[in-house]
């Protein structure tokens, strides 16, 4: 079971999809500039910017996790 664990989470760091997350309003004044260099940076923020959720609820959790299981290992010591 850990083993499928660990091939799991190592195949979801690999594996990237390109996204792209821009609010209406970014967009609009962005598709107006020439080059899109711009728009590529401000879509590369947005994303950075999303990681960091779900990054902070995964260590939350993982502390939640650890916590717990060393309250089972000592009920069972």
């Amino acid at each position: 079971m850990k083993i499928k664990i660990l091939l799991t989470i190592v195949l979801l760091l690999i594996i990237v999809i390109p996204a792209e997350a821009q609010c209406a309003m970014c967009r609009a004044v962005l598709e107006s500039e020439e080059g899109g260099q711009a728009a590529k940076g401000i879509n590369n923020g947005i994303v950075y910017l999303m990681i960091f959720p779900y990054v902070l609820v995964g260590g939350v959790g993982y502390a939640i996790y650890r916590s717990r299981k060393k309250a089972r290992e000592k009920e069972n010591a």
